[in-house]
């Protein structure tokens, strides 16, 4: 038990094992975002191939020496919904680029409102959620935004599943451009 936690705290706290990988599925079509250990794992299971390496980076174990996966492509298809896009806290924020959409402030205090309170009938859906500042969630209260005298910066809509990818990755990757069709 305390070996294990070990490791994990050795782990969390090694830049180069909390690096991104991108995920492509069987026909190069961008699926996900993972840690260079995971990447080296499918790779070593025979279940993806390296596509694209880091130039000059490496990991080393103490027998074994890997290049450090950039992309990745899994053999097998992963069946995935093509349009579902889990609506989540992070994924909204993300959406909005961390940004209260009523005052535009990146702040670390941010909440999700509903643009249509839910008292009145308001859902949880990417039309009807964004990012605000508490200041600005309270300036609003359980109203619409023209009741309150705000206006949204954007117009809140559902993302395609390339934008969260390049939201998440924060892309600075060449090599991933052309797989994200930037």
């Amino acid at each position: 038990m305390q070996i294990a936690e070990k490791t994990q705290n050795y782990n969390s706290k090694n830049p180069i094992l909390n690096g991104r990988v991108l995920v492509l599925n069987q026909g190069y079509e961008p699926v996900s975002v993972c840690s260079p250990r995971k990447a080296i794992i499918l790779s070593l299971l025979m279940k993806a191939e390296i596509i694209e390496v880091r130039n000059g980076m490496h990991i080393h174990t103490i027998s074994s020496v890997f290049p450090y996966p950039s992309v990745i492509r899994l053999f097998s298809f992963v069946r995935r919904p093509s349009n579902y896009i889990e609506i989540s806290r992070k994924n909204i924020m993300r959406r909005d680029n961390y940004q209260c959409q009523y005052c535009g402030k990146t702040k670390s205090d941010l909440t999700i409102d509903h643009v249509l309170p839910r008292s009145r009938g308001g859902k949880d859906t990417w039309e009807n959620l964004v990012t605000a500042c508490h200041s600005c969630n309270s300036k609003k209260g359980n109203r619409t935004p023209e009741e309150a005298g705000v206006k949204l910066l954007n117009k809140p809509k559902k993302p395609s599943h390339i934008h969260l990818l390049k939201q998440f990755a924060n892309i600075s990757e060449e090599s991933w451009n052309k797989f994200l069709f930037v």
